[in-house]
């Protein structure tokens, strides 16, 4: 092992060992590590997309939530594995690429900014819809604006900043849950909706068809995603960033997977019987029965500010940094491995991603299910090339561990393409002309202008 003396303390594998200099602050630990995953998905995800969720799967929407976390799962073994061999930002563009070759990394990179890049946006237009449900009067694109402008900020100064944020905002995610738990089983068990928790939200014989079930999981696949943003933290984490990040993967995939199916479960039974006024405001009709009016407009404005300032923090510092991450291996514009030279964040890879994200949201301000199909899109084709590449790199290593290197990554996979693989046609010609796009634009770079993209180690 290389050992890189840093601040008065060891790192194991630093980012040297891999021919990078360590330019980012390194201040992050595994709490903060899975607040920042948590936070990412969005401890209370399913209020946004509940009725497109449960409209899908006829009503089975812990069932849905189930098979996601299965799914997502393998998935999160797979990071597990390759951010103990890979510790550097990233993610499964730095883990393609070396574990395969450069090639398929630059994929696996350009179908993640699909991915990344368009999640901020979706997190200010669902924090837009949220509100325009209390403010009808106002544009939606005003508080796109407003969001947009403090996760960039909170970003711009550092992961100090953006992990002290997220506690907050966790806490007041457990609070609304812990309301709305509460209230909507007391108002259950007194008359409404079922009358009390049944199996239905989990199993419906006469109605469940593989098909239906996986339709829907394409749909709150959404609310997983986050998870794998935690390896592109690898360089800003304290101590022997192999394990922390692989353990911190797991903890807060499961962790969030335990609340989405709690709440859904009590949401679907309260739902019983219920023709909801929109699909998109379904959640928060389901509260106003568990609470009153109150408990409803505290749902959707802890929705929009969740959405609209925490999770669009951590999904900018997610993408910026697999941006910067491209960009040193110079297959992006050079400027974007830009680092402050105060808070040592890249921020010129954040305020492109913010005017962006500008763009994107308030394109997609009235199209929010095909912005999250597209996300969707991007995010599980990475996840596939993640789980070849744990089998490559270790077919090569000649790994012996049968499960965490080949039947795992090989289950992995096959859910996801089946997902994929339910997903609508409008979802498959755009994801895979954004995917033509990215090889048309890496055949230019390395052919035409002779970028040498091999790494020099």
């Amino acid at each position: 092992m290389n050992f890189l003396k840093l601040d008065d303390r060891d790192y194991q594998m630093s980012t040297d060992s891999f021919g990078y200099k360590e330019e980012l602050r390194r201040a992050l630990k595994f709490t903060d590590l899975v607040m920042y995953g948590i936070i990412f998905m969005i401890p209370i995800a399913p209020f946004a997309i509940y009725g497109y969720v449960a409209d899908a799967s006829s009503g089975m929407v812990v069932l849905a939530y189930f098979v996601g976390l299965v799914a997502m799962s393998f998935t999160a073994l797979s990071y597990k594995v390759l951010s103990e061999d890979f510790p550097i930002a990233g993610s499964v563009y730095a883990y393609a690429q070396r574990g395969i070759g450069d090639a398929v990394g630059f994929v696996a990179g350009w179908m993640l900014i699909l991915d990344y890049l368009l999640i901020p946006a979706l997190t200010y237009v669902v924090a837009a819809a949220a509100l325009n449900q209390l403010f009808p009067l106002l544009p939606p694109w005003i508080w796109i604006v407003v969001f947009l402008g403090i996760g960039t900020f909170t970003n711009y100064i550092g992961v100090q900043a953006t992990a002290a944020v997220n506690k907050f905002f966790i806490a007041l995610q457990v609070l609304v849950l812990i309301a709305f738990t509460a209230t909507g089983l007391y108002a259950l068990y007194h008359g409404a909706g079922a009358g009390h928790l049944t199996l239905r939200p989990l199993y419906q014989p006469e109605t469940i068809k593989p098909q239906l079930i996986f339709s829907a999981v394409s749909i709150c696949a959404l609310s997983f995603l986050g998870f794998d943003a935690i390896s592109t933290l690898a360089e800003e984490v304290e101590g022997n960033s192999n394990k922390i990040v692989g353990d911190a993967t797991i903890a807060s995939l499961l962790l969030i997977g335990g609340l989405f199916m709690l709440q859904t479960w009590v949401a679907a039974d309260l739902a019983n019987g219920m023709k909801f006024k929109s699909l998109d405001t379904a959640f928060y009709e389901i509260a106003e029965i568990a609470g009153g009016k109150l408990l409803a407009t505290v749902s959707a404005w802890t929705t929009a500010i969740v959405f609209g300032v925490s999770c669009s923090i951590v999904s900018q510092s997610a993408i910026s940094r697999l941006l910067f991450a491209m960009a040193r291996d110079r297959i992006m514009p050079a400027f974007l491995a830009a680092v402050h030279p105060v808070f040592r964040t890249p921020h010129k890879s954040l305020l492109v991603v913010a005017a962006l994200s500008l763009i994107i949201a308030i394109g997609f301000l009235d199209h929010l299910d095909t912005l999250t199909s597209f996300v969707n899109f991007g995010a599980l084709t990475g996840f596939m090339i993640l789980h070849v590449t744990v089998i490559v790199h270790n077919a090569r290593k000649r790994s012996l561990a049968l499960f965490k290197h080949l039947i795992s990554p090989i289950a992995g996979f096959l859910i996801i393409a089946y997902v994929l693989y339910s997903m609508g046609s409008i979802t498959w010609m755009l994801g895979l002309a954004w995917l033509a796009v990215g090889v048309v634009y890496y055949a230019v770079l390395t052919r035409y202008f002779k970028r040498d993209t091999r790494l020099e180690i």
